[in-house]
């Protein structure tokens, strides 16, 4: 295909950027000659995700590398202020970008504001691979030194080899940038600290954990049969983008709206909510549900998206949910009134789009003025030896003296901290499902506690499931040292 050259868009020693249009066509892309080999293009052009340009040509030789790719109306993200939500919106999808890319292999060594551009659909791209490299395990340290000064990870230098750390290091640096006056909001900050330590080895070891450290560190927690829960403080991110490319072929691609969620209904008087589980949401390993939770004076079915709800979220689960999937929102709870929640299937913009939202029955609560049930006490670590597949392995356990004092059906979250006070992860179990595991408390998973010289520390949270008898135990906010079990070191 030929191209006609419309303006120059960048000019180094490492070659030309240009805005070029098809002779034959309308279309506009961006055309680069580069010096040397980037052999991460051809890679590219197999791949289509929505917060990346897509890359139509590449021809590699000895002394340079073209390139043709998707040219990206919009904003550079360092000349544009953001509010929280936009915020939390690009964690969410620069997070996923590169949890997409590092699955391939691909790192990409120059995240900065200006490499991410707010497009007109208002999503971001990330863009500018020409320092990006596929790792190589025979190497102790990479062969061209490459990345931008004030974001580029030590190991840059020449310290040692990349890998998706460094790219970690760079997102917490360009996040840092984004933020701005809300820097100093603590929450963010020992994240953003966490992602750019000097070594390696104490930043997080994948994006999957920063998202999740962003995602499960929240203001209100959801509660219900999931192992982890997590509430996206901006429930309403648009996931849904109607022109991914198909492959390389230039053609828009239509994506498949998932099914409502069947039958949300509450469960009794627990103040659980049930629907059908949608086993196409979500993205990853888990499926994924968006929940609007809404309360009034009198019953009367809300309009979801035309009228105000109290509290809003994502709710996550393993793909091995059944028939029914459940959630608790008996914690939501705060006056006494009539309750619905309205529940959608969460598409992944690549090749679903959200469901709409179904709306339950009603619950009527009336608890408000409840005493609330016992708070955990003789907080305690357990370590267990146990045998899988006739390998030993070690086990961690969350256990509290007083157990005894709940109903089998209520629920427990166990929240674990580092010894920076930085949330790791939380768990919920029912008191049935803990008595049937037999260790006398919750399991938290040993890739948790894998911080080399780490201690970490839980505490637990007793949660209804008689919301007109009886409120969730107390946790307050800040916590108090004695809510908190003793430290596990490593």
């Amino acid at each position: 295909m030929g191209y006609r050259e419309i303006k120059l868009l960048k000019q180094s020693d490492k070659g030309t950027i240009y805005l070029v249009q098809e002779e034959a066509g309308e279309g506009r892309f961006v055309r680069k000659k580069l010096e040397g080999q980037h052999s991460v293009y051809s890679k590219l052009q197999s791949l289509s995700h929505p917060n990346l340009p897509k890359v139509y040509e590449t021809a590699l030789s000895e002394d340079f590398t073209i390139v043709v790719e998707e040219y990206i109306e919009g904003t550079p993200l360092g000349s544009t202020e953001l509010s929280e939500k936009q915020f939390l919106c690009v964690v969410g999808e620069l997070c996923g970008v590169l949890e997409y890319l590092h699955g391939r292999g691909i790192i990409h060594r120059d995240i900065k504001p200006s490499n991410l551009m707010m497009a007109d659909d208002g999503h971001i791209r990330l863009i500018d691979f020409d320092a990006a490299r596929m790792p190589k395990e025979e190497q102790e340290q990479d062969t061209h030194l490459l990345g931008t000064r004030g974001y580029a990870a030590p190991e840059q230098y020449g310290f040692a080899q990349t890998d998706e750390r460094t790219d970690i290091y760079s997102l917490g640096i360009t996040l840092e940038r984004l933020l701005g006056e809300d820097f100093r909001r603590r929450r963010y900050r020992k994240i953003l600290h966490k992602c750019s330590d000097l070594d390696p080895n104490k930043r997080y070891q994948s994006v999957r954990e920063v998202r999740e450290a962003f995602f499960r560190k929240k203001q209100k927690r959801i509660y219900g049969c999931a192992a982890v829960c997590i509430l996206a403080v901006v429930s309403g991110m648009a996931l849904y983008r109607a022109d991914v490319f198909d492959g390389g072929s230039g053609e828009n691609m239509e994506l498949t709206v998932l099914p409502t969620p069947e039958d949300p209904h509450w469960d009794g008087d627990t103040g659980i909510m049930l629907w059908g589980n949608v086993p196409e949401s979500g993205y990853g390993d888990g499926v994924c549900y968006y929940w609007k939770l809404y309360r009034k004076d009198t019953a009367g079915t809300p309009e979801p998206g035309e009228e105000d709800c109290c509290a809003e979220g994502d709710m996550r689960g393993d793909n091995n949910q059944p028939d029914w999937f459940d959630m608790s929102f008996a914690p939501f709870f705060e006056e006494n009134g009539y309750y619905y929640v309205a529940v959608a299937a969460a598409g992944d913009g690549i090749e679903h789009a959200d469901s709409p939202y179904a709306v339950s029955d009603v619950f009527e609560y009336r608890g408000a003025d409840a005493p609330a049930l016992p708070v955990p006490t003789d907080l305690a670590w357990k370590i267990v030896e146990e045998e899988k597949d006739g390998i030993s392995e070690r086990t961690y356990w969350a256990t509290w003296g007083n157990i005894d004092e709940y109903m089998d059906s209520d629920n427990f979250d166990v929240c674990v901290y580092d010894q920076d006070g930085n949330y790791v992860m939380n768990n919920i179990w029912t008191k049935e499902w803990i008595l049937e595991r037999g260790n006398g408390g919750i399991k938290i998973r040993k890739e948790f506690l894998s911080d080399r010289d780490g201690s970490y520390r839980f505490t637990v949270q007793a949660l209804t499931s008689r919301p007109n008898e009886y409120n969730s135990s107390p946790m307050p906010d800040p916590v108090p040292e004695e809510y908190f079990s003793p430290w596990y070191s490593n």
